[in-house]
This record gives structure tokens, C-alpha cells and sequence, in this order.
């Protein structure tokens, strides 16, 4: 089954992943990826679908699906560390990954926070994307 970044959520202030399910009248309904409990969030909620989300590098920016196939590569067949993990075991795992990652402006929080949805997406999910439409039109 591949797995559409578009339609994974993160919401602030909540735990894990969501997946979108369906647009509610004052918000969206999403099913958490670990419980498969719908939850409707309201407008006001701050909402970040994964597709739109990307690291900065050196050369610019690196979109996350990209980032977890990095991972992916780095860790091999070992399992990712926790998110709660040592600063410096989770900065050496970056630095094998995407050694040009601008470490200015990608700090250990959201070193953190990647790795905590790699973990999701590989426990709940798979790390076969849908190809985005932008992808498509280069390729054509």
C-alpha cells in the first residue's frame, strides 16, 4: 500500500499522525494512524499536512519524503531511534542521512519530531509514496 504524505497530518498540540478522512463543516476529520480513533479538529486547529513539509539543506530544501528514504538508507535494516534518544544519537543519524542539512536552521526539535514520524509512518504505514503531480509533469 503506498502512502500518500498529502493526506498524513501532523496537528499541534496533539500526539502521532492523523490521516485525513473527510472536510467537516467547521473543520476536518481525521483518523489517528495508531488508534484508528476520527477526530474532527476545527479551523482554528494548525494543521500540516507532511507533503508540505521540508528540511532545510544547504542547496535548499528537502521535502520529507525524500528525508525518510534518507533515513531509510542510513539506518539499513536496524530500527530508528527513539525521538526521546540522546541529542548526539539522533545528530549522527542526520549527519549520516543528509549531511548537508543546515544545522542553523534545523534544530534537534525537529530532528526530533522527524524521526518520531518516521517511526509512525514505517509502524503504520509504508515508506512507498505516492508520487506527487509536480513529480509527474517533470518526468513527462
Amino acid at each position: 500500500m503506498q502512502t500518500d504524505l498529502a493526506k498524513i497530518l501532523s496537528v499541534a498540540g496533539q500526539r502521532g499522525l492523523y490521516e485525513y478522512v473527510a472536510q467537516a463543516r467547521n473543520g476536518a476529520i481525521a483518523e489517528n494512524l495508531a488508534d484508528k480513533k476520527r477526530t474532527t479538529f476545527p479551523n482554528t486547529s494548525r494543521i500540516s499536512s507532511l507533503a508540505d513539509i521540508a528540511i532545510y539543506t544547504s542547496e535548499g530544501e528537502m521535502r520529507l519524503d525524500e528525508v525518510f528514504l534518507a533515513i531509510k538508507e542510513a539506518l539499513g535494516d536496524k530500527p530508528a531511534p527513539s525521538h526521546k534518544a540522546s541529542e548526539s544519537e539522533i545528530v549522527s543519524l542526520f549527519q549520516e542521512a543528509i549531511p548537508n542539512y543546515d544545522d542553523e536552521r534545523f534544530y534537534i526539535s525537529h530532528m526530533r519530531k522527524v524521526i518520531d514520524w518516521y517511526s509512525q509512518i514505517v509502524e503504520y504505514r509504508s515508506l512507498d509514496f505516492v508520487k506527487r503531480e509536480d513529480e509527474q509533469q517533470e518526468e513527462a
